[in-house]
């Protein structure tokens, strides 16, 4: 077909081309219609086959009703087809009809250029091949020649310097006597007459006048034509056949694919002396019914196929049988009534859109929080399938059926089915079970650890239509999907920000908060047991011991915290405190990024645009309004003011609605954050166990080696966290992660004791000895650097750990300092006589080695008691 199409838009082709191209045309329509011919004998034979051999064990419609009687056309019809019979009647008449349809839309395309095949074939035949003839076979005998000649009369097309009576009585010689007669192709078919005549006259030549001959008309052993020449008739004579077929194009395919005669059942209307049997025993309704009944996925496109029979028996009984009565029957069957089929589909397809809604959701609480974008993603190819049927169908508004079928559909639930099996999943598996990993922002699954068994529903099973399509697809999503299976990161929390939107979201994060209030409240009688067993004096190590002496006085002051037998729960309640205020942190970024992108989109509408400093400000119109309400208000006073117009509220209801939207979306673009409200919020549930965790010293100053306060109890756990693993399995890194440091710093940043932790915390102390081993090692001579400090593996596996939590601990106070800062404090230098001498104001930085002191110039000495700092 493109072949056809390029021979017609170019001006210049091959003569030779453009004939192979137009005669591979003709020989595709002939192949059509001999396919279409044999797909419909098969329909009949099918037919009279079931006509023949009614079904024996027929079951009546209501098979409760016993007193029901089975009519003979039931036996023949509607009992005497199985499932697979009727599959295959479906098939077969979708092909039939697809292929119809396809040849049909063709025509115009393809009929000049079976015409212009017809007429080569034509030519080609009584100017090259009987001229041929005449000049050998048929010289010496006049009647046959007369005969040739009458052919070449009735069906030549002489045109150019050819004539026929030179290619009849000059015949060429030597090596040109095989040369045949050149002709222009036209799009000139010939007439019916014209495929007629030559028909009889080929017959007349070969029969010889006697048409009572034994044998077949080509197959006369006794006639004086030549072999090779009687092939070359009988091939002409038989094409002959299909060109009025061909000719008639139109019509030949409306035979071809007329399926009429499956409906008519007039005969067994009159032997069961019935006015009209029910719609359950026609045969294209049992069809139709077939394909809705199979779910099969592949049939539902050749749902409207089997309606079409109906036309063709309509068709045939006005036009060929000239019955109104049999049309009326026949509209009377398609339920006498103008039936809505878009309004029944779309009801059919909001069933289907509900059920593979709630299957998705199934498929989510049968698997843990990582499924999240899984089901955002095919949540979007459904929203996409439904925005592709939406142009032609008329359905329920998809976020309605997404709400209903969510349980999110009340005013005043904020707490949908999507939500609370998030929150669930979250308490009863991803806290306690997943790890953060604060380099890639990740939580995981830990290996070779003994998971808290979670209950949940087994997996759904569910249709190919129901994921992506088909089987391919859904294998290629299913590979796809498997990529984000393993972990929850940003492409997560993005995916969960889009499933509960804005009115979801909140009632998330409050619930979260108050499982880290009641985590907070499970962590203080175990700090509370801990601070119980400290002992009275706990310092740090002198530096001159070394980082081998000065680890074996940190073990011996902090038996309390290695020995103590809940510190593996206390661990697992800081990780998940920790777990919550890191999620949070990836709710804030994912938000803002949100937030960023609404407010891109609706900046220029508001009048928000950036000003000198770099900070955003609001330009309004000569009204005084924002661009979106002048422009309202402009198009409503026009409309107002224009003398035919009728219905003015309208246009005034959208300016208020213009000025409504104006003040919505400046108060949402003016919005909180949820990490500095989770802050806040923790920060105000520490104020029931501050005064236990951070008690007010009486004397107002801290004494170093008595402190009580909740860093001293973190940072013993830190130090046995970076020593021996606390369970023999794995590591305490893999088995608890960076969540431990998120929750223990954070705590310690809201209760004020971020610099008293930095400066009197163990595993800092250690790291400050060993860099102090390392500056010394500077000095030392060439040989005897050359043998350096030997620790034990066990030593090095500390100092490395130490290292990470430094520089962790860092990034988290870091961050909590840019998003919530604390009031600065002042640094006071003690006199002899202990009192506070105010020299200097710092700020909490990340460190207090960099804001403390180091030379005091101008200033009185500090005291020589170095166990008393100022708080």
């Amino acid at each position: 077909m493109n072949q056809l199409l390029v021979s017609k838009s170019e001006p210049i082709i091959d003569a030779e081309w453009s004939k192979e191209v137009k005669g591979s045309m003709y020989d595709i329509v002939v192949e059509g219609f001999r396919l279409l011919s044999r797909w419909i004998g098969r329909v009949w034979e099918q037919c009279a086959w079931k006509f023949s051999r009614p079904c024996k064990d027929a079951v009546p419609l209501d098979p409760d009703d016993l007193s029901a009687t089975i009519s003979d056309y039931e036996k023949v019809v509607r009992c005497n087809y199985s499932h697979e019979e009727r599959r295959a009647m479906v098939e077969l008449t979708t092909y039939i009809k697809g292929i119809g349809v396809m040849m049909q839309r063709s025509d115009t395309v393809i009929a000049d250029a079976l015409w212009e095949a017809i007429h080569a074939e034509v030519q080609d035949f009584v100017q090259n091949k009987l001229a041929t003839m005449l000049r050998t076979t048929f010289k010496r005998k006049k009647d046959l020649s007369r005969i040739l000649s009458d052919m070449r009369t009735i069906a030549a097309d002489w045109m150019a310097s050819t004539s026929r009576i030179g290619s009849e009585h000059n015949p060429k010689r030597g090596g040109d006597e095989n040369n045949g007669v050149s002709f222009k192709p036209r799009p000139v078919a010939p007439t019916a007459a014209q495929v007629h005549c030559l028909q009889f006259l080929i017959y007349e030549l070969v029969s010889g006048g006697n048409p009572k001959k034994t044998v077949g008309l080509f197959g006369n052993s006794d006639s004086e034509i030549p072999v090779n020449d009687m092939r070359q008739l009988e091939t002409f004579f038989y094409k002959l056949n299909f060109f009025p077929h061909i000719l008639d194009y139109t019509a030949t395919i409306g035979n071809l694919t007329n399926l009429g005669f499956l409906w008519f059942r007039e005969f067994y209307l009159e032997t069961s002396r019935v006015i009209q049997f029910p719609i359950e025993c026609s045969l294209p309704w049992m069809l139709v019914d077939h394909i809705i009944e199979s779910q099969d996925a592949g049939l539902l496109e050749s749902i409207l196929m089997p309606f079409d029979i109906y036309n063709d028996s309509a068709q045939h009984a006005l036009h060929v049988l000239k019955q109104r009565f049999l049309y009326d029957e026949i509209e009377a069957e398609l339920l006498g009534r103008t039936i809505d089929l878009g309004f029944l589909i779309g009801q059919r397809m909001n069933k289907i859109f509900r059920e593979n809604i709630d299957f998705l959701f199934e498929r989510f609480e049968s698997h843990d929080l990582c499924a999240v974008v899984e089901l955002q993603q095919l949540l979007d190819i459904l929203r996409l399938t439904y925005q592709l049927l939406a142009e032609h169908l008329s359905m329920d508004p998809y976020n309605v059926m997404l709400n209903e079928m969510s349980e999110n559909i009340s005013l005043v639930s904020f707490s949908g089915r999507l939500a609370l099996q998030i929150f669930t999943e979250m308490q009863n598996d991803f806290l306690v079970n997943f790890v953060f990993c604060n380099t890639t922002q990740r939580y995981i699954r830990p290996l070779k650890v003994c998971q808290r068994p979670v209950q949940r529903t087994p997996v759904p099973h569910g249709k190919s239509s129901f994921y992506c399509g088909s089987y391919d697809l859904n294998m290629a999503y299913q590979a796809f999907a498997q990529l984000y299976s393993k972990f929850f990161g940003l492409p997560h929390m993005l995916a969960l920000v889009k499933l509960l939107g804005s009115r979801s979201i909140p009632w998330l994060v409050r619930a979260l908060l108050d499982l880290l209030t009641h985590k907070i409240t499970s962590l203080e009688p175990m700090i509370t047991e801990l601070q119980g067993s400290l002992p009275k004096s706990m310092g740090l190590p002198p530096f001159d011991g070394g980082v081998a002496g000065c680890l074996n006085v940190i073990r011996e002051q902090i038996m309390w915290a290695s020995s103590s037998q809940k510190k593996g729960e206390i661990l697992h309640c800081l990780k998940e405190i920790g777990s919550i205020v890191s999620w949070m942190s990836l709710l804030d970024a994912v938000l803002r990024e949100v937030e960023t992108t609404q407010f891109i989109q609706v900046a220029p509408w508001l009048g928000i645009t950036p000003g000198n400093d770099g900070q955003a400000q609001r330009i309004s119109t000569e009204d005084g309004n924002s661009p979106v309400v002048s422009v309202f208000n402009a198009a409503a006073n026009a409309v107002l003011s224009h003398p035919r117009c009728l219905s003015p509220s309208s246009f005034l209801t959208m300016s208020k609605q213009a000025e409504a939207a104006d003040s919505f979306y400046i108060s949402n673009i003016q919005t909180g954050s949820v990490l500095d409200y989770t802050l806040a919020f923790m920060s105000a549930s520490l104020d029931m166990v501050r005064d236990k965790w951070d008690p007010t010293p009486k004397t107002g100053f801290i004494d170093i080696t008595a402190s009580r306060e909740f860093y001293r109890i973190y940072s013993g756990l830190q130090f046995v966290f970076c020593g021996e693993p606390i369970e023999e399995s794995i590591g305490n890194q893999q088995r608890f992660g960076d969540s431990v440091s998120w929750g223990g710093c954070t705590i310690i940043y809201l209760l004020g004791q971020q610099l008293h932790f930095e400066l009197f915390d163990f595993v800092y102390q250690m790291l400050n000895v060993a860099e102090v081993e390392n500056v010394a090692t500077a000095y030392l001579t060439s040989a005897e650097r050359s043998k350096p400090a030997q620790y034990g593996q066990d030593l090095e596996t500390f100092m490395e750990n130490a290292k990470k939590s430094r520089r962790l601990n860092n990034h988290v106070f870091s961050m909590l300092k840019a998003r919530s800062p604390l009031e600065d404090k002042r640094a006071c230098a003690i006199k002899q006589s202990g009192a506070p001498v105010i020299k200097m104001k710092y700020s909490n930085t990340l460190s207090a080695f960099e804001t403390l002191p180091q030379k005091a110039r101008a200033m009185e000495p500090f005291s020589e008691d170095k166990n008393k700092v100022s708080t």
